[in-house]
């Protein structure tokens, strides 16, 4: 094979959907495959390396994320020297699909999934889902699933009003209900964050012995982005891909959060809506001894005003100089 990156490395961004697929089909089949699914989807598969990543992506969410509009996993490929399959589609679809499930079982009948020493399946939202239900392919994958719908049967979570649309799509068919496609797979780990109440009631059914659910309280509805801010998703990704991704490893990384600007400020929202004072004074100290942000300086400001007038009790440490006088600088 060809140097395997320098094709990889060209950029997509800006193309019609249409020369899009189409360049990187090329791309594909310069290195692995390309495989057509119908209207709304296709594949396309770059062989490297003795790990395979398998990821769910849609094309406006390429587009989004990517500076080069392509697939999140070419990072992985390029810089790690995994295998690569992906899995993309236009809009948000959950994947269901007849020629989508087709095209699994006939890689199921190839023993395609056992040509690799290692297996993770990747996705996030509607692309998580996907990824949770098709990691029954391939037993004894690693499953690494942000937001994940569970299912969208009504008759199951009536309680989730965001994709009504989806009502008529049969989630009870082949690589239907998730949580239970999971049960191949050798471990999963599903990131939410718990104050998102719908995502953390589609996580709760995903409890499973071989599960771990990752809470990542005050991240917000768009973990994904944060992960990617936050340069962690692929390092999550490669632990992932060499059997070292636990809870503590995890949640290492993700101390990343502490510099995140949305994080921060949704922490922040989250004290004042529960009327957490003290701990906002604490959360504001801690923020403006590391970081130049003036929303925090100016909401500790505020909360110290608060404290002088009797509202609350500072906790103990210095508090902000007095603002220094605006002289007019007019001549």
């Amino acid at each position: 094979m060809q140097d395997d990156t320098d094709i990889l490395e060209q950029d997509l961004s800006g193309l019609k959907p249409a020369e899009w697929q189409a360049r990187l089909a090329e791309m594909a089949e310069e290195n692995g495959m390309y495989q057509p699914l119908g209207d709304r989807h296709f594949a396309t598969f770059i062989d490297q390396g003795n790990t395979l990543l398998v990821t769910f992506e849609s094309r406006q969410g390429i587009e989004s994320f990517s500076e080069t509009a392509q697939p999140l996993g070419f990072d992985l490929v390029k810089n790690l020297g995994w295998s690569h399959l992906c899995v993309i589609s236009d809009g948000d679809t959950w994947f269901r699909e007849a020629r989508i499930y087709g095209f699994f079982d006939q890689l199921i009948d190839d023993g395609f999934f056992e040509e690799f020493d290692n297996v993770v399946f990747y996705g996030a939202g509607p692309c998580g889902y996907a990824a949770a239900a098709f990691s029954v392919a391939a037993p004894g994958a690693t499953v690494v699933a942000i937001q994940p719908q569970a299912t969208l049967d009504p008759r199951m979570t009536e309680w989730d009003d965001r994709f009504v649309e989806m009502r008529r799509t049969s989630f009870t068919d082949r690589y239907g209900y998730a949580p239970d496609m999971l049960d191949a797979a050798d471990r999963a780990f599903v990131l939410y964050d718990p104050y998102q109440s719908l995502d953390a009631m589609h996580a709760a059914l995903y409890a499973r012995p071989n599960v771990t659910r990752l809470r990542l309280p005050c991240m917000g509805d768009a973990i994904q982005t944060r992960l990617i801010e936050m340069d962690i998703l692929y390092r999550i990704m490669s632990l992932a891909g060499s059997g070292r991704l636990t809870a503590n490893a995890f949640h290492r990384l993700a101390r990343a959060r502490r510099d995140n600007n949305v994080y921060l400020r949704n922490v922040l929202n989250r004290l004042d809506y529960l009327d957490r004072p003290y701990l906002n004074v604490l959360l504001c100290r801690n923020v403006n001894d590391r970081r130049r942000l003036p929303r925090f300086r100016r909401r500790l400001r505020g909360l110290e005003q608060r404290a002088t007038d009797g509202e609350f009790r500072l906790p103990p440490g210095p508090v902000l100089p007095p603002e220094k006088p605006q002289t007019d600088s007019a001549h």
